[in-house]
């Protein structure tokens, strides 16, 4: 209290205590994969295309990190961390493959090394006559001292005998796959020694990191303000035949565990590539498996145009989708299902969908995306991985993290205030006050404040026991909307010499 000595007219500033709750952002993407420059395990802020390129370079052959925060700024984000992962350095970047001798037109087979050299253990690749001796079939045998690798009768042709994809099986080599480009038949009865290092090979750990180690998408929970997460360039180890598929689960299943752990976050999943609508849902259902309010899956792949050279290269849909996710909650709110929003920059799709297979899709939580006559290519699924009705639509997980982490914020100069009414009173009302802006946009279900959202704070949920422990209980309750998914239009005739009543 002020002390008044001599008699006058005194002016103070006061303050009421509480402070009103302010929103807090919704849509700040991070993005993990392979740069061709940049800091390594580090999460550097972007804003813009720009900023990317002056921190981690221009697009990477073979990696699809650059073409996802590309796609990303295109679609309307504004904001994102990026972490390169793998590669060492910039001074010290993977070593490169070895070209198989070739016979005939097309690109030589591109080999690396999975595992190092050792003393006299050499690493090969021999290439035999096949056993069928089909068309182009060749085999190959791959050896590292005592350990070999057989594969028979694979083709340098595309399709499910393809060398890259029997190769992703190996343990010891895997095949630099080159999109779009036309393979060269490997020259037979020839053996070739593979001298390079794999320090550029990947595992899970590389991608999923050590929180305290800063490293991975680890290091991202030091970071509040991230609410998407995006890991491209999974695909590309898959592609690569760095990670198999049971790797490809460990990382996403470690993505969807982070979010879950800092419960402000949505994971972004992408399916492998090449996927038909009966294998995504056998891959969903029967390999992936995952059940989880924070994660959302987007399938088929998406074709665009390579901002480098103009010839179509298909992407992993995370960086275009997240850049959907910050564009409808710019112009919408979060509250809007990120859905039946067009995809900027796609001129085609990996593969099309019909309306019975879209049906077997929807239900297991695979979010389709699915170009529409005259209205372009648009996402056409707004739905989570989870098996929880409450918790089945996209823009309820993302409105309740809203809601949550802006209430958390605008509180924290409650702590160690008194325990009291007072306390008790201006709690309620600015929460109140919150909730209610929130009902005037649109996302509270409800013709009026009480039918959207209620607020206790009193001696009931704040009874002695609990103010002798130094507790505070405030219970809030909100109506969240739903999206329309499904419109139903009821059409009947009526006679036309019916009797209309006033």
């Amino acid at each position: 209290m002020p002390s008044y000595l001599s008699p006058g007219v005194y002016v103070e500033e006061v303050s009421s205590g509480s402070k009103p709750i302010e929103g807090v952002g919704t849509a700040v993407a991070a993005f993990v994969g392979f740069a061709e420059t940049g800091p390594v395990d580090e999460p550097v802020l972007v804003t813009n295309w720009t900023q990317f390129t002056q921190n981690f370079g221009q697009f990477t052959e073979g990696a699809y990190l650059a073409h996802a925060v590309y796609a990303y700024f295109a679609n309307g984000g504004g904001a994102a961390y990026v972490i390169r992962v793998g590669g060492g350095s910039a001074e010290q970047p993977a070593p490169t493959g070895t070209e198989l001798p070739s016979e005939g037109a097309g690109k030589p087979i591109v080999v690396r090394a999975l595992k190092a050299p050792e003393q006299g253990r050499q690493l090969s690749v021999e290439v035999q006559e096949a056993t069928e001796r089909g068309d182009d079939a060749f085999k190959l045998v791959v050896r590292f001292g005592d350990e070999e690798e057989v594969f028979d009768n694979v083709t340098n042709r595309r399709g499910a005998a393809n060398v890259a994809t029997a190769l992703r099986k190996s343990t010891l080599v895997a095949v630099e796959e080159t999109k779009g480009a036309t393979l060269a038949l490997p020259a037979k009865n020839t053996r070739t020694t593979i001298a390079e290092a794999p320090s550029g090979a990947l595992t899970v750990q590389d991608y999923v990191g050590d929180p305290e180690e800063r490293t991975g998408f680890g290091t991202l929970e030091a970071i509040d303000d991230i609410t998407m997460l995006c890991v491209p360039d999974l695909m590309t180890a898959y592609e690569s035949g760095q990670i198999d598929m049971d790797g490809v689960k460990a990382v996403q299943l470690a993505m969807i565990a982070h979010c879950e752990l800092m419960a402000d976050r949505v994971a972004i999943l992408d399916p492998p590539p090449g996927l038909r609508p009966q294998q995504v849902v056998r891959w969903r259902e029967e390999i992936a498996g995952y059940d989880s309010k924070y994660a959302a899956l987007y399938w088929p792949w998406v074709k665009v145009a390579d901002p480098r050279s103009g010839k179509p290269v298909f992407l992993p849909p995370s960086g275009h989708v997240a850049g959907v996710w910050a564009r409808n909650d710019d112009t919408r709110g979060v509250h809007k299902a990120p859905a039946n929003e067009v995809l900027r920059g796609v001129t085609d799709l990996q593969c099309g969908i019909t309306r019975g297979e879209h049906d077997r899709l929807n239900p297991v939580g695979v979010n389709c995306i699915r170009f529409f006559p005259g209205q372009g290519i648009r996402i056409w699924g707004a739905r989570t991985l989870s098996s929880d009705p409450e918790w089945r639509y996209l823009n309820v997980r993302r409105l309740f993290n809203y809601i949550e982490k802006s209430i958390l914020t605008g509180t924290s100069w409650v702590v160690f205030e008194p325990n009291d009414h007072f306390l008790w009173n201006s709690v309620e009302r600015i929460i109140s006050m919150f909730l209610r802006r929130i009902w005037r946009s649109g996302a509270l279900f409800g013709r009026t404040p009480e039918e959207a959202f209620y607020v206790k704070c009193d001696e009931e949920n704040n009874p002695p026991e609990n103010r002798d422990a130094g507790i505070l209980t405030v219970d809030i309750g909100v109506a969240p909307v739903k999206p329309a998914e499904f419109v139903v239009f009821r059409l009947a005739q009526f006679s036309e010499g019916a009797e209309l009543k006033e």
